[in-house]
């Protein structure tokens, strides 16, 4: 099989790349037999995240990622079923380091708590959020390679300068289309030099809309999935009609939508995103946002009680570890089996 192609078509392209011309598509963009949708259509969903992940966006249906910000609420998504998860960079900043979105967060940061929710069910794709790429192409690569073999499924790369904030906040800056695809293109060939071929999921992010218009954020994803990007992210998305008219625009490359309750876009429902023609569907701050209420309202109970028990709601320690584990049994089993005793009793 040839090797793919980075270039993009001359008509769109930002800068010069050293292109594949037996690679190319008819139109000149990047091309990866491989990973083509087609190829994921059918057969039953693999156990590799990636794999299942490009499985999930070839088949029919939304995929639907809440957020989660620790181990605690990746428990509490599985347990309501759900089979994809989102990584958000505002909640693991907030949960990891008690900060604002606002570029605080480093790489390390993203892989440790990406790695350890990835491990709780590791056939469960989990969608990460790699900010700018933390750097430069070299870092960008770096970020891609460290993303993956933590078992990460997909990330998006966004078009904010380096000290990035929030989407959903104002003030954005963006960088120019030359800058924000050459993180693209960096992203998509250390995906493609991986060892055994990866089919790691590289997702294409612009805040543009909100500083430049609509017109300059649909331009930046055409150029994005030219140049590699496997799915397309519009943030701050403001309306029904902005968001189809989106999706028609870069069909036939997945959108995803990122709906914060209070923030740019409207709370679209995942079956209302579904018909609008969008892909993804990622509820970023659905966790922490809850948690921040839930654990405000048990300090507070606390502090006026001198007592726990309400916020409680009568579950005990091994009912507590029974949703950390699916099953305490599982961790007990395990310990006998090799031979311990630790866990006779519990």
């Amino acid at each position: 099989m040839p090797a793919p192609s980075y270039s993009v078509p001359r008509e769109v392209q930002a800068a010069p790349v050293v292109a594949s011309p037996e690679a190319t598509n008819s139109s000149g963009a990047y091309y990866n037999a491989r990973l083509d949708p087609k190829n994921f259509l059918e057969g039953p969903l693999s156990e590799n995240p990636g794999t299942r992940l490009r499985q999930m966006l070839a088949r029919p249906g939304i995929v639907v990622a809440p957020g989660i910000c620790d181990g605690i609420s990746a428990r509490c998504a599985l347990e309501a079923g759900f089979d994809c998860l989102y990584q958000s960079g505002a909640a693991t900043t907030a949960s990891r380091m008690g900060q604002p979105d606002l570029a605080i967060a480093t790489l390390n940061d993203f892989v440790e708590a990406g790695q350890m929710v990835s491990s709780l069910n590791p056939s469960v794709p989990v969608i990460a959020d790699a900010d700018v790429g933390f750097g430069g192409p070299a870092m960008v690569a770096r970020t891609v390679r460290q993303y993956a073999r933590a078992g990460i499924a997909a990330l998006h790369i966004e078009d904010q300068v380096q000290t990035k904030r929030c989407g959903h906040l104002l003030g954005k800056q963006v960088v120019s289309r030359e800058e924000f695809l050459t993180r693209i293109r960096a992203a998509v060939i250390a995906r493609d030099t991986i060892p055994g071929g990866s089919d790691f999921v590289i997702i294409g992010r612009t805040d543009s809309a909100q500083v430049l218009g609509m017109e300059e954020a649909i331009t930046r994803l055409k150029l994005a999935a030219a140049a590699g990007a496997d799915v397309c992210f519009i943030e701050g998305v403001r309306t029904k009609e902005l968001l189809e008219s989106t999706v028609a625009a870069l069909a036939p490359t997945p959108v995803l939508v990122n709906v914060i309750s209070g923030g740019l876009t409207p709370s679209f429902t995942y079956p209302e995103a579904e018909q609008m023609g969008a892909k993804i569907i990622i509820f970023s701050l659905v966790s922490c946002v809850a948690m921040l209420h839930a654990v405000r309202a048990a300090m507070r109970s606390l502090k006026k009680t001198g007592t726990d028990f309400t916020s409680a709601q009568g579950m005990d320690p091994k009912a507590f570890f029974e949703v950390m584990v699916r099953r305490i049994h599982i961790v007990i089993e395990l310990d006998a089996k090799a031979g311990g005793s630790a866990f006779q009793v519990v």
